[in-house]
Parts: C-alpha cells; structure tokens; sequence
C-alpha cells in the first residue's frame, strides 16, 4: 500500500495502491477531515467519473474513490470476478485503511458490490447511497431484456471471448459514440479529455474483464441477492435517480426500511458528471444528517 504518481490526475487527490485479496487496487483520495466517504463507479467508468464531485465533497469529508478490481489502473482482472468478490476487495480496502464505517456510495453496475458489502458488513457502512442502480432478483436483469429496451451491450459483455472479438481496438468508439451519448442527457458533460482517459484505461490489455465479471455474475445471482434481502437493511439508505427515474428508489425500499430519495430531473445516467452541484448538494444533506441525527 502506498502513494503513487498518476498522469490521469485531477487537483487536490492523491493516487494509491493497495493489495489484498489477491489482487491490487487503486483509488484516490482528498480532504483531511470529516466521516469518510467511499465512491463506486460502474460502466464504462473509472474513478475518474467523480472528478467533479470529489472537490465538493472533501471539503467536508475524506473522500477516497477507488478503481474496482479489473477496471481503470487497478490490476486486471481474472478468473470470474463477479460481485461477490469485488465486494470482499472493497471491505478489505475498508479495513485495511481503517477507515472505520464509511458512507459508500455507488452507481450503476456497482449497486449489487455496494449492497453486498451493506447487507454483510454492515459494520464497515455508515449509511448507503445507491446512483441509478439496481439489484438482481429485483428487476436489474432485465437490462439485458433487448426485447424489452434492454442494452445490447450487457450480452456482449457477459459473454466469454466476445468482448475481446468486438471491442479490441473500438474502445473509443464504444465510449464516445455509444455508450455516452446514449445514456448521456447533458451536452459537454465529458470532456474530450475525460473520453481519452476511459479509453486508456478500457483499451489496456484485458480492460473490459472487470466489467464482464460483474455483467455476468449480475445475470445469475438474483436469488443470492434476493436471499441476503430477506433481513433488510437497517442503516440509512439514500436512492438517487436520474434517467432511470423511480426505479432505483423502488429497488432500495424492499431491501432497506430507511430509505430516502432524490430525484436528479432532466439528467441522464450519469449523474456524476451530469449534474454534479446538485448530486453533491443531495450527498452532502443525507451524509450530515446521518453524521447528526439529533
């Protein structure tokens, strides 16, 4: 574990790595004070996604953003790196900083490594954020339903062999003229810098592997998840929706009894970037509430 020079960088973070559990990960942090926050990206992300939200944040908080295991710099992924083990790397990552109990907060396809970390270590989480995500066994799969407006590029993905068929050399073409755009509501929310940073990092060799495991593992494990479920979160749970509107608070309020939700109008899915005042603003609010709840 230990500080490191990065080129794909913004003011005020510095880089680490961290090994444990078989693997090497790599996250940023900021701030020096305050309850420490946690923040987890999805697809086709990096922690680079909360370049904009990081500042606002750790002026209140320590703030620590991490590349899940497969993704941006950390260690390529291998074997099947499904959620369940991305979410051991992350409450190591916890324990090994011991940050003590965080506020996590994550987005898109990191909603079932967040909840698997709520659900079994709850000690290790202060309070819950879910970002237009979802759950298995709670209708996330049918995001892969192209029958029925699902994404095209969730079967590829999950498919062995097919990413490397498909994408190998059309990285940037897949960021910056799919899977932006599509999901994307706020014209000039990602740089030209911001896309070559993302394809840097999903053009190395096996780049796409994290995100495979965890599209894979997301169409099996519905009934683990469902299962771990069955007790409810207790813990404060925020839900925050954008483009998928209220499907994120309606997955959160039948797997948590405390659960309170904001509404990002007019944004797309990535909120992040999209809207980021306003995301920090609803973070900031649910964060001190729970840090002060009299």
């Amino acid at each position: 574990m230990g500080l490191i020079q990065s080129d794909a960088t913004i003011p005020g973070v510095t880089h680490h790595r961290a090994g444990l559990n078989g693997t090497e990960l790599h996250y940023v942090r900021a701030g020096t004070a305050g309850s420490p926050v946690l923040l987890v990206h999805g697809f086709p992300e990096t922690w680079r996604v909360f370049r904009k939200l990081i500042p606002m944040l750790s002026e209140r908080h320590r703030v620590f953003a991490v590349d899940l295991r497969g993704f941006g710099d950390s260690a390529t992924a291998t074997g099947e790196p499904g959620s369940a083990t991305a979410a051991e790397d992350l409450s190591q990552l916890i324990t090994q900083l011991n940050l003590g109990p965080v506020h996590l907060t994550g987005q898109d396809i990191s909603g079932p490594v967040s909840f698997r970390i709520a659900a079994t270590r709850p000690e290790l989480v202060r309070s819950y954020t879910a970002i237009e995500t979802g759950l298995p066994g709670f209708g996330l799969e049918m995001l892969a339903d192209i029958t029925h407006g699902g994404a095209w590029h969730i079967g590829v993905l999950a498919a062995p062999g097919i990413p490397q068929m498909l994408l190998a050399g059309r990285e940037r073409a897949f960021i910056a003229e799919y899977a932006i755009p599509s999901l994307c509501a706020t014209p000039g929310a990602f740089t030209d810098e911001d896309i070559d940073e993302l394809t840097r990092c999903y053009s190395r060799p096996g780049g796409f592997a994290g995100a495979a495991g965890l599209y894979r593992s997301m169409l099996r494990e519905g009934d683990e998840i469902r299962e771990l479920a069955t007790r409810k979160l207790s813990l404060p749970v925020l839900a925050v929706g954008g483009r998928s509107g209220q499907f994120t608070p309606a997955t959160l309020r039948q797997v948590a009894t405390d659960v309170s939700a904001v509404s990002l109008d007019g944004t797309g899915h990535y909120a992040a970037m999209e809207a980021p005042q306003r995301l920090a603003d609803a973070l900031l609010s649910f964060y001190e509430k729970v840090d002060s709840p009299h």
